[in-house]
């Protein structure tokens, strides 16, 4: 029997000789002394005694016998060999007996190269074992901060120290930190017995499920997969699910893990896809007799329209498609819903309630609207936010920076001191490029003007007051009014010399009406399909339509000269056709550097990820900790600074706490 198996090993390695010829790669096993330059490593550390994954062991750590296994480990001499006759009589020993004398390893970067047992790895990878008992001792590297894979390894050395676990690896940074937040492992801390036989159980589990699906095919660690599982899924709901359950849900999220091996996450949709606009009853009822069904559209608010300018903005746009689709359509209202408390909860309410359609405005609840995407593909859930890069759910927004461009040149025209103020609220994606623009367009007409930014969503700032202190009377303010708040200033005035009395110039208006009338006649036309499959690739879509779709617009107050007002709408004219485009030429930022050279054009990704201001924009970004808690929701969904996975967790399980304490008071 121990002559068959060796026969059968023996034509595995040479297979595998030959394929690795074949591509012009080395045949034989990676040796560890050829590749590590000692004067790299930190230190050595004894790791004891340990069960380690087969598939991590590599290579060997010296020359010796390199010529005897192939790439794989399975043997190259051929029978008749002493080499043969020991690998045989191991082979006897795992059958009878199972092989338990422990090898001894190197372990480098979480591979592991064998100092001794060679022929006992290519015995055991040959019956398939999973795991090898090994003696470990550990090769430390020197920090790099300039190297991201030793930053990644540093990483996995603090997670092994709580897991003990080395199956699970990434290719990306902070990835180790969140899947310990997410489990619940804080650092520095140690995992219990059985927290560690769950994240194994199911990271085997997932791993299972995901290889039977053909999961090998991507070219990138399983880890990255399983954590945007878990992300998705939810941690304890991962723990818990039964291996048929999870089959199940790796094959609803699969185009999730394409997305992972796709280089453009996002493709931007720039224009509505040219449709029919035709009676909705004639998309979804074929015949005559069942014509009493309604489209059903939900509606999800973070806020209130009565106490959020943004949220109301929203609402006029639902009120606009009960008017123009009339007695065709539907429309349910979630009002004050928390992101991560009670966002899941409500978007199942309105499923089963029957809707069809889901419009999310809050870019804070984009892991719910994936969850719930994914257990409900019929329905179509849309999310108002930008580069969310998730296969199931579509997010939609406006290039409000082509509006608040032409702002801005009513704003340098009009401001005699040269100094404009300009309210954002935070710092996410979308808003930084708003000022830049907003800056452009007055800087166009006045070389030497300054925009002042304050931020709205710092706690207890006085923005009237801080632009009073420089001088700033001309201001671009939030785009709406708040129903019920006494506040009445919004888009571009001028606060004169009379307390209380503001000249208005024009205002920046979004038209979410518009959109969410082209978007559903997208969806029963057909085209939401056709835009998926264009190329046959998977991908990621963003709706980011502008003046050019008739979705965002700029009104004029008469106060303005007509000399301005002919030159906007010029502009205006240029832009919607495609002749003008603002984020072209030399950009220098604050600290003088350029962003952009002359000749070029920043694409729809540079310009919405905008994470500096320019050289006439009098500001800075504002510490995480001074923002208010509805700012520190959107920048850690939306921040154009990505948070460390440790900050991000901590903070979501803070605004939980917060809320959860209020609501109980």
């Amino acid at each position: 029997m121990s002559v068959q198996d060796y026969q059968t090993a023996l034509k595995s390695g040479k297979r595998a000789y030959n394929a690795c010829m074949n591509r012009g790669k080395s045949p034989y096993l990676p040796v560890l002394e050829d590749f590590l330059d000692e004067s790299t490593i930190e230190r050595e550390v004894n790791l004891g005694e340990d069960q380690i994954p087969l598939s991590l062991v590599v290579g060997t750590c010296t020359k010796g016998r390199t010529n005897a296994f192939a790439d794989n480990f399975m043997p190259l001499l051929d029978w008749g060999t002493e080499f043969a006759a020991k690998w045989a009589s191991l082979s006897d020993s795992q059958v009878n007996e199972g092989i338990r004398e422990p090898i001894k390893v190197y372990e480098y970067m979480n591979k592991f190269y064998v100092l001794e047992g060679n022929k006992r790895v290519s015995v055991l990878k040959y019956f398939g074992a999973v795991t090898i008992n090994a003696k470990v001792t550990r090769k430390i590297p020197k920090y790099d901060p300039n190297n991201v894979n030793v930053r990644i390894y540093y990483e996995f050395m603090d997670f092994y120290k709580a897991t003990k676990i080395n199956d699970i690896y990434f290719s990306k940074e902070g990835s180790f930190t969140s899947l310990m937040s997410l489990a619940g492992i804080k650092k520095g801390d140690f995992a219990n017995d059985e927290d560690k036989r769950d994240m194994c159980s199911a990271y085997l589990n997932f791993k299972n499920a995901y290889l039977e699906r053909g999961g090998e095919k991507f070219d990138f660690p399983i880890g990255d997969s399983f954590l945007r599982f878990v992300h998705i899924h939810g941690y304890k709901n991962v723990v818990n699910m039964l291996p048929m359950e999870m089959s199940r849900n790796v094959a609803k999220t699969w185009a999730e893990f394409e997305l992972l091996d796709d280089n453009s996450e996002v493709d931007f949709k720039l224009d509505p896809t040219d449709t029919h606009k035709k009676n909705i009853l004639s998309y979804l009822l074929p015949f005559p007799s069942q014509q009493t069904k309604k489209l059903k559209i939900g509606f999800i608010y973070e806020n209130s329209p009565e106490k959020s300018d943004w949220v109301y903005s929203h609402e006029l746009g639902r009120q606009y498609i009960e008017e123009v689709f009339g007695d065709q359509i539907e429309t349910v209202v979630a009002k004050n819903v928390i992101p991560e408390i009670d966002d899941e909860k409500e978007m199942k309410k309105l499923i089963k309630n029957g809707v069809n359609i889901i419009f999310v405005t809050s870019p804070s609840m984009t892991m719910a609207s994936l969850k719930v995407a994914i257990a409900n593909p019929k329905v179509k859930i849309l999310n108002c936010s930008l580069k969310i890069p998730h296969k199931y759910i579509r997010t939609y927004y406006a290039r409000m920076y082509e509006a608040k461009f032409l702002s801005g040149i009513i704003a340098g025209s009009m401001a005699a001191s040269g100094r404009i103020g300009y309210v954002a609220n935070c710092p996410i994606f979308g808003v930084t490029a708003n000022i830049n623009a907003f800056a452009l367009g007055a800087k166009m007409v006045n070389p030497r003007v300054k925009v002042y930014v304050e931020w709205s969503g710092i706690k207890d700032n006085d923005v009237e007051a801080n632009f009073a202190a420089n001088g700033v009377h001309c201001i671009s303010d939030q785009d709406m009014i708040t129903p019920m708040k006494g506040k009445r200033n919004f888009g571009l005035y001028c606060n004169g010399d009379t307390e209380g009395y503001n000249t208005h110039f024009a205002m920046t208006v979004w038209h979410w009406g518009v959109f969410y009338e082209k978007l559903i006649q997208s969806i029963l036309s057909g085209s939401w399909d056709r835009e998926a499959e264009e190329d046959g690739s998977v991908k990621a879509l963003n709706y980011l339509w502008g003046l050019s779709a008739g979705v965002i617009e700029i009104i004029e107050s008469n106060s303005i000269p007509a000399t301005t007002k002919r030159l906007v709408n010029l502009i205006m004219q240029e832009i919607i056709e495609g002749k003008f485009n603002i984020f072209e030429g030399e950009l220098i930022d604050q600290e003088g550097n350029m962003r952009n050279k002359e000749g070029q054009v920043l694409n729809p990704e540079q310009i919405i990820t905008m994470d500096y201001l320019l050289d006439n924009v009098v500001a800075s970004f504002p510490d995480l900790d001074s923002l208010n808690d509805s700012a520190k929701r959107m920048v850690a969904s939306q921040g154009i600074f990505k948070l460390d996975k440790t900050t991000e967790a901590k903070l979501s399980a803070k605004l939980k706490e917060k809320f959860l304490k209020k609501k109980g008071e």
